[in-house]
C-alpha cells in the first residue's frame, strides 16, 4: 500500500479525533456542510473504498488515477440532494460516534488496502481501476477534504505527498503542468474551484478549463 494512503487517511483520523463539540459546527470548505457533516461524508469515502477494495472486477481498466476524475459519479449535484442528505444524517450522529465509525473505517480501509496487489482490477462507481490507481484516488479526496476541513480551524493542512498526488493528478486532467507557480497546496485549492482566479491566472488556463474536479 502506498504511504500516501497511510498518510492521509491517518492525518484525518488524528485531526477528527481531536475535534470538539465547537470545532464541529464550524464551516468547511464544503459549501453548506459544517465539520461535523464533512466528517460523515469522510465516513461514506472511506466506506466506498473498503467496499471497492473487496469488489474484484473483470478487465480491462476503464479508467486509471487520473481519469476517473472526468466523470467520477456524484460530482454534480444541482439540487444539493447529497447536501441535504448529509446534513440531515450528520444531525443524527454524536460526536463521539462519528468519530469512532470513522476511524475504524479508515484503518480498515489501511489493512485491505495492503492486502490487495496493486495490480489487482476492482469495482467501484460504475467503474474498473487498477487498486493502486483507486488508492491514488483515495489519496486525492482526502487531501481535498482535509484542506476543506481546515478553513476555519487552527489546525495543519495536508501533508506533502498527499498534496502531491493532488498535484499530479491535477497536471493530469489539465494536460500539462500548471502553468502558475502554486505552491501544492494553492494548486489543489484552484484546481477544484475552491480558491478564485485572478484575471492574469485566468488569462493563463484559458476560460472554462477550471475546475478540473468538481
Amino acid at each position: 500500500m502506498g504511504e500516501d494512503l497511510r498518510t492521509a487517511y491517518g492525518d484525518l483520523v488524528a485531526l477528527v479525533a481531536g475535534l470538539d463539540e465547537p470545532a464541529s459546527w464550524q464551516p468547511t470548505g464544503c459549501a453548506g456542510w459544517a465539520v461535523r457533516d464533512l466528517v460523515l461524508h469522510l465516513l461514506s469515502d472511506a466506506q466506498r473504498a473498503l467496499v471497492a477494495l473487496h469488489t474484484p472486477a473483470g478487465g480491462p481498466a476503464d479508467r486509471d488515477a487520473v481519469t476517473y476524475w472526468r466523470d467520477a459519479p456524484g460530482r454534480s449535484d444541482p439540487g444539493s440532494r447529497e447536501l441535504r442528505a448529509v446534513r440531515t444524517l450528520a444531525s443524527t450522529y454524536g460526536l463521539e460516534a462519528l468519530r469512532q465509525q470513522h476511524a475504524e473505517t479508515s484503518r480498515a480501509v489501511l489493512v485491505a488496502a495492503e492486502r490487495v496487489p496493486p495490480d489487482a482490477l476492482v469495482a467501484t462507481q460504475g467503474h474498473v481501476l487498477r487498486a493502486g490507481d483507486l488508492l491514488e484516488t483515495l489519496v486525492v479526496e482526502a487531501a481535498l477534504h482535509h484542506l476543506d476541513l481546515v478553513v476555519a480551524l487552527d489546525r495543519p493542512g495536508p501533508a506533502a505527498g498527499p498534496l502531491a498526488a493532488v498535484r499530479r493528478t491535477l497536471d493530469g486532467l489539465l494536460g500539462r503542468p500548471c502553468p502558475v507557480p502554486w505552491d501544492d497546496a494553492a494548486w489543489a485549492r484552484a484546481g477544484t474551484g475552491r480558491r478564485p482566479l485572478t484575471a492574469d491566472e485566468q488569462a493563463a488556463f484559458g476560460e472554462g478549463v477550471l475546475p478540473l474536479i468538481r
